[in-house]
């Protein structure tokens, strides 16, 4: 009768080693998951790069202002002296994500102009503002806003 208690002893000391070493594997692959997504994070936000938009919770008032409306500019056109910057105002609480480009018969055209400052994928989150440029050669530039069909913007830098 002792050597049965023994085996059974044996069998469950056996039984809750394989239990805990699953245990350990397991929770040594949660670690594993959370440094890699915490490493990739890290490296998406350094990879975030640099634009010519900055963020301005009020407009620079040496910089003209074009206002967004709900799903358009307020003027569909205007016109700076090289070396300005424009402010663009979001007055609604409309979401708006600006690009170079422009709509073209319904379909967007995302055109990086040469000499226009780089606008990519601007977000706006309602009544806030962002500052583009120096727009700073001569010539005329197209913003549009990605989320709002026909939303286009002209800048006539002179």
């Amino acid at each position: 009768m002792g050597a049965v208690r023994d085996t059974s002893n044996l069998y469950a000391q056996t039984c809750f080693q394989s239990v805990f070493k699953r245990i350990i594997y397991e929770m040594k692959k949660l670690i594993v998951l959370c440094v890699v997504t915490g490493l990739l994070a890290m490296l998406l936000a350094a990879c975030g790069g640099s634009s010519s938009v900055n963020s301005s919770s009020s407009g620079n008032s040496s910089s003209p202002i074009v206002h967004l409306g709900a799903s358009n500019f307020d003027q569909s056109s205007i016109t700076i002296q090289k070396g300005q910057s424009l402010t663009l105002t979001d007055d609604t609480a409309a979401v708006h994500i600006l690009a170079n480009g422009s709509w073209v018969n319904g379909a967007p055209q995302p055109k990086q102009e040469p000499g226009a400052p780089t606008v990519n994928n601007v977000q706006f989150n309602g009544n806030d503002s962002h500052t583009v440029g120096p727009f700073n050669t001569p010539g005329t530039y197209h913003l549009y806003c990605t989320v709002h069909p026909g939303m286009n913007l002209t800048v006539i830098v002179e």
